[in-house]
Order: structure tokens, then sequence, then C-alpha cells
């Protein structure tokens, strides 16, 4: 069962790290019986398959129910010292009454404004407990999340309990957030997908919310009312019709004990709450497609097949076709269209929602191909499975694809939680997830054969094709793409004191230890190759990271877009296995391996079961040293390529960084080449193939893997599959020119049609390495100046004071090289220059007045609490473990880290701070409508 991200429209608060790369998911007495419906029949097991079920999402988990009608679900989880504290309110965008459309996802906005008793930005607080915060509105709910280091549990709760009774909801406030979130949503309007996707549900569920786009459209959100806002506000969210979440490193008693007295006394509803209405019959399916012919880049496809509701009986039964149609390489539609060559990209979506839903079809066509002749493949390639059904082979692999997935998505706290509120929520039991992995044992072909000849009958779909009215994706330059500094002059607020914000929490006892972090061990073969290992036996999962010296930094002007085409092509067949052979070896056992081409370097990752290991490890060392690279396999790559490009060109965040790029970089740098139409078709087979032959080599390669294995018979197994890998001739060094500063600002403005929102990029070219001494400073200070969205300097004065931007944060890309210092935001086009102007004026005032002692004290305190955070992920330590060893820093890095955060200086931020913030010799580059064009969106 997978949750589809594009469900959940949130406030994202997580905050950046620093270093980010662009372009580059125990008792049962007092539950529930797991369905309650009339209709359809519950989903039963057997009591042998249900005790044969080796994996479970609930062992430990705990529910108790307050009261004032609160639910609690607790899981005690002590692998690392964090918590995950979440509360999913009842409540999403179906329970939206005629003329507010969107209102729930404003509540969530808003829900962060403060309270009458802490009357400030609670991101600034989550900011200063170091929270990976986070929040989502949905058809069927809305969540609030966050997970910080153990000793901060009491200071979340008591901020979730505020929030629940005591928002502020103001006229100023909701102004503000009104400004935000029609911003948020014109963002949406970029791109051709969702413009598609909301036209299709749109006919599909033409008299009920589920129809509706769940963040609102532009005309409800602009008439919002305080009034309205309130009375949602005290109608929904009553503890009544919450759950509260907590898993990690906690006693259960103790946390229960703080619950009682933090929320116990919040009075419950009073009054039934509105219903959501009566579920409407599904609508006669149209016999034509709607087709929306618009600027955009690429053709697509978008069809909706009416479904059941969580509860039905067959749930088990479409996920695993959808599985056999769409997961992995070998699934049906992948063969069908993108291995001929018909589309660039295609997939499915099986929604598990409160009511009657939807399964979703999409595809991406290839350069040239017809949309009509897609729809001709794609209903053929639906008819067989109705017709013919699937193969036993077919049905075991889609089976251990879905456990895997569950087993995969439980690694960390966090994930753990989302699982136990999203079913407690939507099935109404916590423990729905056990029982449908039970079910999905009892799952036949002959249930997939039946349930694809109920629910995908073609007459019951509707259809939407969406065709662009500018093909090559070219943008317009608006100007001479050359002016001076900006004229306007805009004051910013002052900041707020982070002392205030530390008044408002409770007394947090600074406990952080990470002299307790387990490290890592590293070897290296005859041949160069290193390898940094972490046995980790809390989770059957192994985490595999790696890193190729191959990226795009070596690829030639005329070539560019080579290195990638290498990369994308490494599974496409070997000496011994074709690219479907080494599909199936990977998914009958639920494992997955892909490769990335980035600036510096081709990231490897992967994961498999802990008994697959050895069938990943083999896999990856016959594809590092035996790939083919087969003439039809490249082609298609190439054609999937030059359809990504025309995305990219459409696409004003991309589009932004690409001319980003190619402005602060001089011709002949290793960031300097971008991808374009000649460089990609002039590229052929022998070019791939020598580049394979001269970059990859064991002396530039690293591998990380963590998780559950014995160390010994990990080295044993690489040193046989890779220990023959030989280099040949002397290591590639890239040759990286010096780049200076640009002598006074620089606006670039690239016009793109059809588009709702612009998106900024400004900076300069070459800040600093890893290596570079100055990046902890650095890091502290950029949490200052623009880390987090909400907290930050400009995340306050941009988003939460002006609402000019829905998102508003700065970086600073650090790798082996120096990389750029950049902003990055998303605005009305209306609102383009004042947002530049008062961007450039925070940091203006900045140079002028520096930072205080409690802004760098709270930056460091965010910085590390977010680190343990970090750590305690395991797809996220692989990563951290494999780069310290690319950047050199040592295996102790993962320890030393918080306390060289903890070492930095006023004195060093103010020489970062002049050194590297430099407003009068930035490169603004803008991509999105034309200058004044007038805000669209419904």
């Amino acid at each position: 069962m997978k949750i589809r991200p594009s469900l959940l429209l949130g406030l994202f608060l997580t905050c950046l790290m620093g270093a980010i790369a662009l372009s580059d998911l125990p008792s049962s007495a007092s539950i529930p019986t797991l369905f309650n419906t009339s209709a359809n029949p519950p989903l039963t097991v057997s009591s042998d398959t249900a005790v044969a079920s080796s994996i479970s999402i609930t062992d430990g988990a705990r529910k108790t129910v307050l009261d004032n009608g609160l639910t609690i679900l607790t899981k005690e989880v002590h692998t690392a010292p964090v918590v995950s504290v979440q509360v999913w309110y009842r409540v999403g965008s179906r329970n939206e009454p005629p003329g507010e459309n969107g209102i729930s996802h404003q509540l969530e906005h808003m829900m962060f404004k403060g309270t009458a008793d802490r009357p400030i930005q609670f991101g600034r607080f989550f900011s200063a407990l170091g929270s990976q915060s986070n929040a989502f509105t949905s058809y069927d709910m809305t969540a609030y999340y966050g997970t910080v280091e153990r000793d901060k549990l009491e200071a979340m709760l008591v901020l979730e309990a505020d929030r629940m009774v005591n928002s502020l909801i103001d006229e100023s406030g909701l102004e503000s957030e009104k400004r935000v979130v029609i911003s948020e949503l014109q963002g949406y309007e970029n791109s051709p997908d969702y413009r598609l996707s909301r036209a299709v549900t749109r006919a599909a569920f033409p008299e009920h919310p589920y129809g509706l786009p769940v963040g609102g459209t532009k005309a409800d959100v602009q008439s919002f009312t305080v009034d309205a806002v309130q009375r949602y506000y005290e109608t929904y969210y009553t503890p009544d019709n919450a759950v509260l979440i907590i898993t990690g490193d906690f006693d259960t008693e103790t946390v229960l004990a703080q619950i009682e007295d933090l929320f116990g006394e919040i009075p419950k509803r009073t009054g039934d709450a509105p219903s959501a209405g009566v579920i409407p019959a599904p609508p006669e399916a149209r016999q034509a497609p709607i087709v929306l012919r618009e600027p955009g880049s690429a053709a697509l496809l978008n069809a909706v097949y009416p479904l059941v509701d969580i509860q039905h009986p067959d749930v088990p039964a479409i996920d695993l076709m959808d599985t056999v149609l769409s997961v992995g390489r070998s699934s049906r539609l992948y063969q069908a269209l993108v291995e001929t060559g018909l589309a660039s990209n295609a997939g499915t979506y099986a929604s598990a929602m409160i009511e009657p839903g939807w399964y979703d079809l999409f595809v991406t066509a290839a350069p040239g191909q017809s949309l009509e002749a897609i729809d001709e493949v794609v209903l053929q390639t639906i008819e067989v499975l109705r017709q013919q059904g699937i193969t036993p082979e077919e049905l075991e692999r889609a089976k251990t694809q879905l456990k895997t997935f569950f087993v995969l998505s439980s690694q960390d706290i966090t994930s753990q939680a989302n699982q136990l509120g999203y079913f407690e929520i939507v099935a109404g039991d916590y423990q729905y997830g056990d029982r449908y992995l039970a079910a999905i044992e009892q799952v036949t072909a002959e249930d997939v054969q039946r349930v694809a000849q109920t629910y995908l009958d073609p007459a019951k779909r509707t259809l939407g094709f969406f065709e662009p009215t500018q093909l090559d994706g070219a943008p317009e330059v608006q100007g001479d793409g050359r002016t001076t500094q900006t004229m306007e002059k805009f004051d910013p607020g002052e900041p707020v004191d982070p002392a205030e914000v530390a008044r408002y929490l409770p007394p947090i006892p600074d406990t952080t230890d990470s002299s307790t972090q387990v490290l890592p061990e590293k070897f290296t073969l005859n041949n160069g190759l290193e390898v940094v290992l972490l046995p980790d036996s809390s989770n059957p999962i192994v985490n595999l990271s790696g890193w190729v010296e191959a990226g795009s930094g070596f690829d030639a002007i005329d070539q560019a877009g080579l290195a990638s085409l290498t990369a994308d092509n490494l599974l496409n067949g070997t000496e011994t296995n074709d690219a479907l052979t080494i599909a199936k070896t990977l998914e009958d056992q639920g494992a997955e391996l892909l490769f990335s081409s980035r600036r510096e370097g081709v990231s490897i990752n992967g994961y498999a079961l802990n008994e697959n290991l050895p069938l990943l490890v083999q896999t990856l060392a016959d594809v590092l040293q035996n790939a083919t690279f087969p003439a039809d396999q490249l082609e298609l790559s190439r054609q999937r390529a030059l359809s990504q490009l025309q995305v990219e060109l459409d696409d004003p965040e991309q589009l932004s960084w690409r001319v980003f790029r190619q402005t602060v970089y001089p011709e002949g740098h290793p960031f300097y080449s971008v991808p374009t139409e000649a460089s990609l078709m002039q590229i052929t087979q022998a070019d791939v193939m020598n580049f394979y032959q001269t970059y990859y080599r064991p002396d530039t390669t690293v591998l990380s893997l963590v998780g559950d294995f014995e160390s010994n018979q990990v080295k044993a197994l690489l040193s046989e599959a890779f220990g023959e890998w030989k280099a040949e001739g002397d290591r590639p060094e890239l040759v990286y020119s010096e780049v200076s500063l640009p002598p006074s600002t620089r606006r670039l403005n690239q016009v793109i049609p059809g588009k709702a929102e612009a998106v900024t990029f400004m900076g300069y070219g070459s800040a600093l390495s890893r290596q570079d001494p100055r990046f902890y400073a650095a890091l502290v200070l950029n949490q200052i100046v623009g880390g987090d969205v909400l907290s930050s300097r400009l995340g306050s004065e941009i988003r939460d004071r002006l609402g000019l931007t829905y998102g508003i944060y700065s970086f600073f890309q650090a790798g082996q090289h120096p990389g750029p210092f950049a902003i990055v935001m998303q605005t009305s086009p209306n609102d383009v220059d004042r947002a530049i102007d008062s961007t450039l004026a925070v940091l203006r005032q900045l140079r002028e007045q520096g930072v205080t002692t409690t802004e760098i004290d709270t930056a460091k305190r965010s910085l590390i609490s977010s680190y343990s955070v970090d750590l305690s992920a395991p797809p996220v330590l692989v990563s951290e473990i494999l780069f310290n060893d690319v950047y050199g820093l040592g295996l102790e890095e993962i320890r030393e880290f918080p306390t060289k955060i903890e070492a930095v200086t006023p004195d060093q931020i103010q020489q970062v701070l002049d050194d590297l913030i430099r407003p009068d010799n930035f490169v603004i580059v803008t991509s999105g409508p034309a200058r004044g064009a007038i805000d669209v969106g419904t």
C-alpha cells in the first residue's frame, strides 16, 4: 500500500544542513474491529497465515484513550536517543463545505502562527528544539509531526497541547498567510501534471470533495475570513477528533502521565461534527478524453478508474495488481511503454482512503509519440491482464515487493509513527497494516485477475490528455539579461530575539552526548576500492550507498550529458545478463539498485533484506565491471534524457538553477556544462563505453553499508566480488579554474509561457568546500540566514512577516571542491522585485549589524540536535558515513561534528559573514511568467 506524496500538501520545515544537491515514506484488547461496515465483509485472515507473517509494524505499540476522547498511540523504540511526536486530526479537504475548498490547508498554515500564550511563530520553537518538523493536509486528515532528541519530548508535547486549543487566528496573520498559500497554489500551477490531474479528478468526482484540490482554489482562499477559519478550527481541532502518536526512546508510563497533565483538561467537542456528506454514486465515465492544450514541454496522459475504500476486502489484491502493472522495470506498463520508446515515464497509484477513491494512471510521452497510440497500448496491456491474469512468478514478486516496502518504510521512528497515524485515521485501526500484510499472503492470481476485471473497466474510466503548445520547451529571455542593482529599498523588520523564544519553552536538559555514537569501520581492497561498514541489527534491511568519481564535471561542453547517460545505462546489460534479467533478479527479492550522476561523481543507492545482500553486491559488482551499453537501450535512454531536458526547460526552478550555474561559472569550469539537445544527440555508444572505461575505477570508488550483517562476512563478500577489478593508468583529475565574483549585481530573467509563479536563485559561484576550515561556521551562519524556512532571518521576514513567498531558504553547496552559495525562493511574478529587494536588504542588515550571540547559540543547538535525529534514520546514516569518507573527514566525524559546531565562535561567524555573504556581488536569475503577468489559477 503506497501513500502517494502528491496527495499531501504541507508546510515543509525541515532544516537544511547547508550542503544540498540540486540537479544534481501491544495490547489489542481495547482495539475495535478492523472494519465496521455493513456494505462489505471485513478483510479476515486465517490464524495460520497471521502467525506465519514475520513482518509487523505494530509490535510494542499501545493504544490509550483519555476521558476527553484523545486517542494516544505509543511505541517504544530504543535504537536511538530520539522520539517522534505527531498529532493527526480527523479532518481534511473531504470535510470542507462548498465555497471553502482549501480551508483545512489554510488552517494548517495558521497553526504555526502562534498561540495566545506563545505569540511567536511556532517554526522558531521547532528550530530551537532541533526538531525535524513538518505538517501536511490531505483528503482525509491533517497532521503535524516533529522528531527530536528524547530530552525535547516534553517541550514538543507542551507545544502541541497549546496549539490544539489556543492557536491565534487574527486578521493580519490570516491575510499574510493567505498570500503564502496562494503562492504555494500558484507554484503547483507551474506543473502541467498538476493541471491535468486536477481536471481529470474533477471530472471523475464532480459532486464530491475528492474531486477538488486539497490545497484549495485561489478564489476560495481569497474569500476566507477570520470567523470562518476560527469556526473550522473550533469544530475539528478537539481531542476527541485527534490522534497523538509517540514513537522512539521514552518510557510509556511516564509519557502517558505527562500527556494526561497537558491534554487531559482540553474539553472535547460539544455536539456532533459536521458530516463530510453523502458519498455520491460514481458519475458515468466520459467517452471522449479531456484535452488541455496549454504551454508546456511534454505530452501527458492521465486516466482515473473508480475504486473502493480502504476497508474493502479487495484492497490487498488491488495493490498487488497495481504492483504487477507499474512497480519496477519488469512491470507490465514499463515494458509496454518505456522499454518500447513510447513513453519516458509511466506509473500508477491505487488510493486507500476513507471513502471510495480511485486508481490513477499517468504517462509522460516520449518526444514525438502520440498520446492516442500510447492510450491504445495502455488499454491493451490492461486488457491482457484482465483476460489472461498474471503468472505465479509475477504474483510472488509483487508480494515480495510490497512486504519489503513495508519494512523499508519502517526503518526510522518518524515513518513508524506515520504508519500508525495513517491507519488509525483512515482505517480506524492502527493495526490495519499487520492485518493487511497477512491478507497479502492469501491473495491468489485469480484474485488479482478478478479485481482487474472489476475495477479496470475501460467504460468506467475518465481520461485526460495534456497537449503542449510549446513543444521545444525553450524559454524566452526578457530584457537584455543584464541590470545593475535593484532600485527600491526595503527596511527589514527587527529580528526576533531567540531569548524571547526560549522563555516560552520548558527547561530542557542538555544531555546530548555524541561520544556514544557507534563508529563505522573501514577497509580498502588492494585495488584501492574503499569500504565503510556499520553493522546494525535493529533492522533487517541493509542500506548501501556508494560514490564513483565519474560525475558531470568530466563532461566536455559538446558532450554534456555523457556522464548522466553512462550512469543511466549501467543497469541496461552486462556481459552475462540483459536489462530485464538484472531487473527481475533484484525485484524478485524486493531489492533495489540506483545510479545517479551528480556534479562531482555518480551516486549509488541500494537496499535489500539482509539475506539478499549477496545478490545486491553481486549485481553491483557486475554492472560496475562488465556493463555493455546495448545500442537499443542507449537510444531509449537518450530519448528519455531529451524528454527530461524539455521538462527542465519548462520548469522555473530547474531552469533558474541551470542558468544560474552557467552564469556564475566560466566556460571550461567542471560545473559549467549542462546537457542540450545537440550535446545529447552527439553522444555515441563508443563515447559511453570510453567514459565508462576511463572513469569507473576501483580507486575512485567508495562503498558504505549500514544494516544487519556481520562485518567479516561482508568483507569476504566484497573482496570476492570486487577483488579482480583493476584500475588502468593514472587516476583522472578535474581541473578547476578560478571563479571570480561579479563586480556588481547581475539580473537575468527567463520567461516561460503558461506559468503562474516565478522562482529566483541568487548568489555566486565559489564559496567553500567541505574541507574548508570555515565550513562549520558557515553552517551556523546559514542556519541563521536562511537554513530554516520559518525561523531564519529570511524566512521570518520574506515569508512570515511580508507573506511574499511560500518558501525561501539559503544553502552552501559544499563538496570536494568549492560550490556556490545560493538563496532560492518562489514568488508571484508581481512580487519578484519586492522579494528580491527585501532579501538583499536583510543580507545588508546582517553585514552591517552582525548576528547576536543568542542567535548563534540557538543555531548551534538546532544543528546539533537535528544532526542526532538525522543519524537515527539508516538511509541518512549510510549516506553520511559515505560522504565523510569521500570528503576525507575520517570515521570519527559522525561523533566530532556536534563538537565542531559547538566550538564555532562569534568571531568565526563574523569572518564568514564578511567573506561569504556578498549581496552586492550576486547573480540573480528569475524564471517564470513575464514581469507584470496576472496571477493565474482557479
